[in-house]
């Protein structure tokens, strides 16, 4: 389903849609996260043989929002870290990060609170960033694990393929830059599905993940996070 989306086009902001918080959906044109996240609700609908356009929106609703519950703007789970915390507690993923062999993931989130002016519906509303801060510090009160950039050819083993990887970051305040997914290819290795950035298109690199992570002084390693069998 991910290789479905190769050569869509990168379009920024596609959730900041409208005057407040909508089930917005857009599938021809994705940015990181929302590229990995319509391979996981489309994967999901298949799997419960739930296919109308309704059932993929109830996936999306569940994914995307804390609790699968959309209310408001602070009701969608925006830092990454607290996706996956989110996403895990409901059983459609696992946080298989420290079982690979990641290390203390030692980060505090604080960006979006700080910087009110970057997001619209928080510029709009400023009785939302009281809210944002205090998510922000539930999701610095949590253990966190990484992989640093330097050790993920050591442990890719324990990668597979539909993993989700959050790529993590030195950016004061955010815990994740990027997002996409693993797909082992030809050559034994693991490489990155994505959607890179804005005038590119969903592709995969064509040098393995360890070395996409290397040459980005700002990326300092990956979390993991592997998709679970509905219903398991």
């Amino acid at each position: 389903i991910a290789e479905s989306f190769l050569g869509t086009e990168y379009v920024a902001h596609t959730l900041e849609v409208g005057e407040k918080e909508q089930l917005v959906v857009n599938l021809t044109g994705l940015d990181c996260y929302t590229f990995f996240e319509s391979t996981l609700a489309l994967s999901r609908a298949i799997k419960l043989g739930k296919t109308s356009f309704e059932d993929y929106l109830d996936q999306i609703k569940l994914i995307r929002y804390r609790n699968g519950e959309m209310s408001d703007y602070p009701s969608r789970l925006h830092y990454s870290t607290d996706w996956i915390y989110d996403n895990e507690k409901k059983g459609i993923v696992k946080n298989v990060t420290k079982d690979i062999g990641g290390e203390n993931y030692d980060n505090n989130v604080f960006f979006m609170s700080e910087n009110p002016d970057k997001y619209k519906f928080l510029n709009d509303n400023p009785g939302f960033v009281k809210r944002i801060a205090a998510t922000e510090q539930e999701i610095n009160s949590r253990d966190y694990y990484f992989i640093p950039q330097d050790k993920i050819a050591e442990l890719e083993g324990g990668i597979k393929s539909g993993d989700i990887i959050a790529i993590t970051t030195d950016i004061a305040g955010l815990d994740v830059a990027h997002t996409g997914m693993a797909i082992k290819l030809e050559d034994g290795r693991i490489h990155f599905i994505h959607a890179p950035n804005v005038g590119h298109k969903v592709e995969i690199t064509e040098k393995p993940l360890a070395y996409y992570v290397l040459k980005n002084k700002r990326q300092t390693g990956i979390m993991v996070v592997r998709p679970l069998e509905p219903g398991s």
